[in-house]
């Protein structure tokens, strides 16, 4: 796939409305869920079929949609106070076109491959990427467009970034963006009148970080991991393969405690998926008896904490579940016993977790110990541990630039060994997609495995 840049601006925001812009003096502090994720920038990848609107259009609505999420307008840095901010100085986001001479069809599906970084701005010279997001619009030869966008995790989590992509295609549409982004991330986690740390947040999303071993001039590869070594791999679970995985996984165990929304004796899609996952790439790994191993799962909290946070909150709300499991125990036991690990470390992470956390992540102690959060950007390989994120409920396929929504949907490439991605079957027929990084003396492994059902 050979790709041909055209142009590269910056699209600042578009306030419009016969109004005084605003001032572009402010700064919006980042609170503590922003600065407790990963300081990174996230990609995705779409795919249009034509007929769809002109680059210009989608610039056009990329600057209205600034005008309403300015924070992705802005640039990460220190408020007055010092602390980290988004300096909220509308200078605007980056967006690069660009053509390929060839129909998509001969390149789709895509793979995860190296060659997807094509389809976003470059950052070759190795140097910070100072916008926030960045897109990178890509027209084939028959008329497909590939968009490919790029999001500083900072700022926003995935369902705040999902609402802001569904703006976006409202905004090039000429439609009110509706509804408008609650930005409120300075003053909506307060710690208590009296904290109470009820958890154990050392460890947990922070630690104490040890001094780094120095690299010598020859090591070129990250952590002294050669990115060559890990590959990405998609695994496709059709729907009927997901219907039989929860049938296994649900079947002769105890009802789960009353407390649990689910029904008795059922486990959720996610937790049978992530279960049988967990249980195929420890197998995969070699690992056994003594080796113990943990899953990173993501877990909003927007309806955990109470009063629910609103669905179109921007910002970070995302806390992790940690559960733990011998890997000669995980593997041995049926893949029941893996999703109820699952099931009941997320429980965990409830309203008194999340109020615990603010109080524990507000009260100096980080600064004072000098604590790192354990969400580590460069940390290349996990192994024998493993961090999921799901996207099963978030809107990205709803983006529609007024051609239709797009027909296929994936992140991009991360070469991160021990990652795990769940999205929808582009397919649309209630499938599951599982991006799943791993070592390549592993992969086979895996793929020999990981369509059985024990």
């Amino acid at each position: 796939m050979k790709v041909k840049i055209t142009s590269s601006k910056i699209v600042k925001p578009a306030h419009g409305g016969g109004v005084a812009p605003p001032s572009t003096d402010e700064s919006v502090p980042l609170n503590v869920f922003d600065r407790v994720t990963y300081d990174v920038h996230i990609a995705v990848i779409y795919a249009f079929r034509p007929p769809n609107p002109p680059n210009a259009a989608l610039e056009q609505g990329l600057a209205r949609a600034l005008a309403v999420y300015r924070e992705w307008a802005g640039r990460l840095g220190d408020g007055p106070d010092g602390r980290p901010a988004v300096l909220l100085n509308d200078a605007g986001a980056r967006l690069v076109e660009a053509t390929v001479d060839a129909p998509l069809a001969t390149s789709m599906p895509f793979k995860p491959s190296p060659e997807l970084l094509r389809l976003h701005p470059s950052i070759d010279d190795g140097g910070r990427v100072e916008e926030m997001v960045q897109v990178q619009l890509t027209r084939f030869a028959c008329g497909s467009l590939v968009v490919g966008f790029t999001a500083h995790h900072r700022v926003a989590d995935g369902q705040a970034t999902g609402n802001f992509l569904v703006a976006w295609g409202l905004a090039t549409r000429r439609l009110p963006v509706e509804p408008l982004p609650v930005c409120d991330r300075a003053t909506r986690f307060q710690p208590r009148d009296t904290p109470l740390v009820e958890s154990p947040h050392r460890d947990t999303e922070y630690y104490l970080p040890v001094p780094a071993k120095k690299r010598g001039d020859d090591d070129d590869d990250i952590g002294g991991v050669a990115h060559d070594k890990i590959k990405v791999h998609k695994v496709l679970f059709t729907k009927e393969f997901v219907a039989r995985l929860k049938a296994r996984v649900s079947s002769d165990l105890p009802p789960p405690p009353t407390h649990h929304h689910h029904r008795r004796g059922h486990y959720s899609t996610f937790e049978s998926v992530v279960g049988h996952l967990w249980r195929a790439v420890t197998a995969a790994r070699g690992l056994g008896a003594g080796d113990t191993t943990r899953l990173r799962i993501s877990v909003n909290g927007r309806t955990r904490m109470r009063p629910p946070v609103p669905h179109n909150y921007f910002g970070n709300m995302v806390l992790w579940a940690f559960p733990r499991c011998d890997a000669g125990d995980l593997v041995s036991r049926p893949v029941q016993h893996a999703a109820d690990l699952i099931r009941r470390a997320v429980s965990r992470v409830d309203d008194a977790y999340f109020r615990s956390f603010i109080d524990f992540a507000s009260s100096g102690a980080v600064e004072r110990e000098g604590l790192a959060p354990t969400a580590d950007e460069s940390q290349v390989v996990m192994c024998p541990d493993l961090e999921v994120d799901s996207w099963l409920g978030i809107s990205f396929y709803d983006l529609d630039f007024g051609g239709g929504c797009p027909f296929y949907f994936m992140p991009s490439y991360l070469p991160m060994e021990g990652t795990m991605f769940l999205l929808p079957s582009f397919l649309g027929d209630g499938g599951i997609e599982a991006y799943v990084s791993l070592f390549e003396g592993h992969l086979e492994e895996f793929k020999r495995i990981c369509y059985n059902i024990a």
